[in-house]
């Protein structure tokens, strides 16, 4: 059966969470998906283990394997002037770029959207960064745990007698990578109306502070900052989780049906 995204093309030079989050979601879509590898290491998280999967050279980290499937593997040097033409030929051919360098990273080599944009007006150039390409910042790294924190969201996570608690799952970067799908989604079906592509500037933080939804709402209307509490909810009760003889239980009462 076709899929959606069938005869769309990505090239993604993008690592560790959020880009290949995206690509992967696109992959599964039915996008093909080139995806671009840095000689001798590759994606920073074929060695984030244990756990692992398989042995040996063929080994790689479970972390790697849950946001890669679905993807052809190319290692490339785009550090090299013949790395930089490949990675021109392919973009040329292709359909959504997305990528994860910092401001600028990809500039030097010839590779950011202007340049590659004067190959092929059709690009789809998709940049995640920690927090966008404007503003005090832009020029900065960021990371998951890190913005979790400036964004509020630990704040609002875990026991209210302790410390801050980041979410369990990497969820900013998981978060930027669903943004990010969208966004690449909504570009496409645009292209179809006006024939050229777009560069899309999705932040880590941007993405963070729209994902505290209500909590973040409350702040604005009450003035007053959110605080931890645990299980239980700030607006609906009951809405926790309780103790009982054996293990845990979920009381969740949204409405009277």
């Amino acid at each position: 059966m076709t899929k959606a995204l069938s005869g769309i093309r990505v090239l993604d030079l993008s690592r560790v969470l959020a880009g290949p989050w995206c690509t992967q979601m696109l992959g599964d879509l039915g996008a093909e998906i080139i995806k671009i590898e840095q000689p001798g290491k590759g994606d920073d998280t074929r060695s984030w283990g244990p756990p692992w999967h398989g042995e040996g050279d063929e080994r790689l980290s479970a972390y790697y394997l849950s946001a890669n499937r679905n993807k052809k593997s190319v290692t490339i040097d785009i550090s090299r002037p013949e790395g930089q033409a490949l990675i021109r030929e392919l973009a040329a051919k292709c359909d959504v770029l997305v990528e994860n360098f910092k401001v600028g990273g990809l500039e030097k080599y010839g590779l950011d959207y202007l340049s590659l944009k004067a190959l092929n007006p059709r690009l789809v150039y998709c940049s995640i960064t920690g927090f966008g390409h404007s503003g005090p910042r832009a020029h900065q790294p960021g990371y998951d745990l890190m913005v979790q924190g400036m964004s509020g969201l630990m704040s609002v996570t875990g026991d209210p007698a302790r410390e801050p608690q980041k979410v369990g799952v990497a969820l900013v970067d998981v978060m930027t990578g669903l943004h990010a799908c969208i966004a690449v989604l909504a570009a496409l079906n645009q292209r179809h109306e006006t024939g050229r592509g777009q560069l899309i500037d999705m932040a880590l933080l941007d993405v963070a502070v729209s994902t505290l939804a209500n909590i973040g709402l409350n702040q604005r209307v009450t003035g007053e900052a959110p605080r931890r509490m645990g299980n239980a909810h700030p607006s609906v009760v009951p809405y926790q989780v309780f103790e009982t003889a054996d293990g845990h239980m979920i009381v969740a009462v949204g409405n009277g049906q």
